[in-house]
């Protein structure tokens, strides 16, 4: 049987190895050797081998032996892995024939006890390069390594209650280089460091000393290690900064690239401030990387961090407990590249976090404190900067990504900007930075930023101002973006984001994005909105030519529309390689469904992992193994009465509508008149008579007109009849009820009034409220008060009969009317003639 393996970015045949059917061989792409894999197969020995190995790996078997020369015909194997077996005892032939060997894997097995372990084991590996033996003993034994003379890097175990003496047996090693005594991967303890415990190892470049109980490091014990370029002594948890002096010290005379000093403090302990003294005498090297993470910093001696070379490059200080302090002033002249601060007061499980037995001594470190520092830096920035919404940030100039996760910030993030800075990347993941107002300004070189996780439910619509014009990538997930988002329908918050090509905005409990949300995004390649709560996809994506993923699984939807089916087939005729994600929701395949059914069988557009989709029918659940089949049986399903169906409701529908219309239209007046009616009779509080003649009315006569006839009707024709000729006006400027609306105040008016006077005017016939009371008055005439004459015109201005209505015509051609005059003598006659008109009847 053979299977197909990708390895170093090439496929090679694996198959049943000749030795063995338990193990896989494939033939090397240049050297034609086989590279053996026989792990995790339950072996209780080693099989013999052909002579055509050049890689084998034994690891995670049940072997307690090895044969004596049992790899005697093995001279070509270059990389043999025998870990995490059960191998008690080495003898001197158990590697022979293995002299071109170059790495070798013995951790995790029982070389617990020394005298298993011969003298000359490795008496055959002349060309042995690299060395595992971790976690094969707990004692103070040490292996004799001396034959080992090409060896370069070693990890092994070493146990010791005392000073820790690595002994002359370290001394044949010449070319070791890389010593990896990790308690993490293995077992550790040394207690103390002194100038004798490297002594036989100066060509030393990368040392690795993390959790290994160390209680103090003297001054001296790195000294002689020049070529040193890494050194880790992590979670050494008793060792505390003061020791730093010590380390520091040794370092300067050293090629010290990478200094890792994690975790030296303990995790519930006091928190401990930097001092200038712990690394005042790296100034001397040329440090490129300090890791400084878990060790309870709260500050940094003012000072301290201008002794810092300039050659460093990357900083860590993750999971301290930083509080503001002036040595942040002194952030700003570092020249560093990356910075992570992240994890600040992160809580640590007292029983499952790192804890060490340490031995007491009084180091304890005492914070200095400047008292008014803050105040005096904060009252001169106010006095110069009285705008605080527009106060700007400094950063070392040449910072390109700096990291701020998990730190507890709890702020809005407001109106400001950065000095000159060379930002790319940026982090405040998982804070709780809740509202985004900005704008955020002189970010042009920010290409990444990350604020998800942070309980953010309001973005300003001027957050992302026009500088992050560069921003390729924008990581917004996890947040409360779906009660926000939803209200910009004109895409305002994205529309400085011209650049950006992956957007993020997964989990947001969003249930609905605009139309036009993401209409500035024309270079946008992946759009992540998975985890949310959409049901409908209505926003346009057509516009962007390089999309490339629109991922939407686990939402709501059921179907996708017609508009969001005809937007992905639109771009993916521009870009063969679009692909949609449609995993984890609801969908349906019913007769509603059945265009959508119908997209996923003949649309353009990838649809990933389509073969996983279920799709719910109206008996059942199924998978879209093959929605060819499905479209089929859903044609057959819902084509039988569809269309007559359809075409009789229509019709139906249509002719009750216009039938409907007509009717209305035909009544219109009435109705309205009818509605308002029962409105006024309903709040009615007087008793009205039945018999109409025996009526009494609140007013002789409404009087209908428009706002740009008050002159004349407030002056002229209010005194005439009101104060003259003791006739009762109602006139809506006065008379109408606060409170009511308009057209129920003109119902009520025209009926508590005798008679309705209209004043006719152009202005009275372009204003639709006059028409309105004119209406009314007809209703009112015919309907309540069986066709009596109670609508009277007096024509205050010439219209030409040309542009009267024809409701209006049919009065004046049906009824007489007064004209206005424009004379002494007229005037007087109009007065009186007006008088009797409004009490006759």
């Amino acid at each position: 049987m053979r299977q197909v393996c990708c390895e170093n970015s090439k496929f090679l045949e694996q198959e049943a190895c000749q030795f063995s059917n338990y193990c896989k061989c494939s033939r090397g792409p240049s050297s034609g050797l086989f590279k053996a894999d026989c792990s995790n197969k339950g072996l209780t020995n080693i099989p013999r081998l052909t002579n055509n190995l050049q890689d084998l790996s034994l690891r995670n078997n049940n072997i307690i032996m090895i044969e004596d020369g049992i790899f005697e015909q093995n001279i070509l194997l270059e990389s043999l892995d025998l870990s995490f077996n059960k191998i008690k005892q080495l003898r001197k032939n158990s590697f022979k024939g293995l002299n071109n060997l170059v790495s070798l894997n013995l951790s995790h097995n029982d070389f617990k006890h020394g005298d298993r372990f011969g003298s000359s084991a490795f008496y055959h590996l002349k060309n042995l390069k690299n060395l595992n033996l971790k976690k094969n003993f707990d004692t103070s034994f040490v292996p004799d390594l001396s034959e080992l003379l090409s060896l370069e890097s070693l990890s092994i175990d070493f146990v010791s209650d005392t000073f820790a003496d690595l002994g002359k047996t370290f001394a044949y090693l010449k070319h070791l280089t890389i010593l990896d005594f990790s308690g993490h991967t293995g077992n550790c303890k040394m207690n103390i460091l002194t100038p004798e415990t490297f002594s036989f190892l100066p060509q030393i470049t990368n040392l690795t000393l993390s959790k290994c109980h160390i209680q103090f490091i003297y001054n001296g014990t790195f000294k002689n290690m020049r070529n040193l370029s890494e050194l880790d002594i992590s979670f050494n948890t008793c060792l505390r900064f003061k020791v730093l002096e010590n380390i520091t010290a040794d370092l300067q005379h050293s090629e010290i690239k990478i200094l890792k000093v994690n975790y030296i403090h303990g995790l519930f302990e006091m928190s401990t401030i930097l001092k200038t003294s712990h690394i005042s005498n790296l100034r001397n090297t040329f440090l490129e990387r300090f890791e400084a993470d878990g060790n309870r910093i709260q500050r940094i001696e003012y000072g301290a961090l201008k002794y810092f070379p300039k050659s460093v490059k990357s900083a860590s200080l993750r999971d301290n407990v930083f509080s503001i302090g002036k040595y942040m002033l002194d952030v700003f002249g570092l020249n560093i590249t990356f910075l992570d601060v992240s994890d600040s007061f992160s809580a640590h499980h007292v029983l499952t976090g790192y804890l060490e037995e340490c031995i007491p001594r009084k180091d304890t470190e005492t914070l200095l404190y400047d008292d008014n520092w803050l105040f005096s830096i904060i009252s001169a920035y106010r006095q110069w900067n009285p705008d605080q919404n527009n106060f700007k940030v400094q950063v070392p100039e040449k910072l390109h990504t700096f990291i701020l996760r998990s730190s507890a910030l709890k702020y809005e993030i407001p109106s400001f900007g950065f000095k000159k800075n060379n930002i790319k990347r940026a982090s405040f993941s998982d804070n709780v930075l809740h509202t985004w107002t900005g704008p955020v300004k002189n970010v042009e070189n920010l290409i990444s930023l990350d604020l998800s996780s942070n309980f953010c439910s309001n973005v300003s619509k001027r957050f992302f101002s026009e500088d992050f014009k560069n921003l390729k990538k924008i990581i917004l997930r996890d947040n409360l973006l779906g009660l926000v988002l939803p209200k910009d329908i004109n895409g305002e918050i994205l529309r400085n984001l011209h650049s950006v090509d992956y957007i993020n905005l997964s989990k947001n409990r969003i249930a609905n994005i605009p139309k036009m949300f993401f209409r500035n995004q024309q270079n946008l390649k992946r759009l992540d909105l998975s985890e949310n709560l959409i049901e409908v996809i209505n926003f346009q994506v057509s516009h962007m030519k390089k999309l490339m993923l629109v991922n939407v699984k686990n939402n709501k939807i059921s179907k996708l529309g017609q508009f969001a089916m005809k937007e992905f087939d639109l771009v993916a005729k521009s870009n063969a390689n679009f692909t949609v994600d449609l995993g984890g929701n609801n969908l349906v395949c019913n007769c509603d469904s059945l265009s959508f059914v119908n997209w996923m069988v003949t649309t353009p557009t990838h649809l990933y992992r389509r073969k996983t989709y279920e799709c719910k029918m109206s008996n059942d659940t199924i998978i879209l193994h093959n929605p060819k089949e499905i479209l089929k049986t859903l044609q057959k399903e819902c084509m039988s009465y569809e269309g007559i169906i359809i075409g009789i409701t229509t019709g139906i529908l249509i002719f009750i509508s216009i039938l409907f219309g007509g009717i209305s239209y035909r009544f219109r007046w009435k109705l309205r008149y009818l509605y308002y009616m029962v409105k006024v009779k309903w709040h009615q509080t007087d008793h009205e008579s039945d018999n109409k003649d025996q009526r009494m009315y609140m007013y002789d006569v409404f009087v209908s007109y428009a706002d740009d006839d008050k002159t004349f009707v407030h002056n002229t024709l209010l005194h005439k009849l009101e104060k003259d000729g003791g006739i009762q006006l109602c006139l809506h400027k006065r008379n109408f009820l606060p409170g009511n609306d308009i057209a129920t105040n003109i119902t009520s008016a025209i009926h508590n009034s005798r008679k309705t006077m209209v004043i006719m005017s152009p202005y009275y016939l372009a204003s639709y409220w006059c028409m309105f009371e004119y209406n009314m008055a007809r209703m009112e005439g015919i309907y309540e008060r069986d066709c009596e004459n109670i609508l009277f015109l007096v024509l205050y201005k010439q219209i030409s009969t040309c542009d009267l209505p024809l409701q209006i015509l049919e009065l004046v051609h049906c009824q007489s009317y007064i004209e206005y005059p424009n004379d002494e003598y007229g005037d007087v006659v109009f007065w009186e003639q007006l008088k009797r008109a409004i009490q006759s009847g």
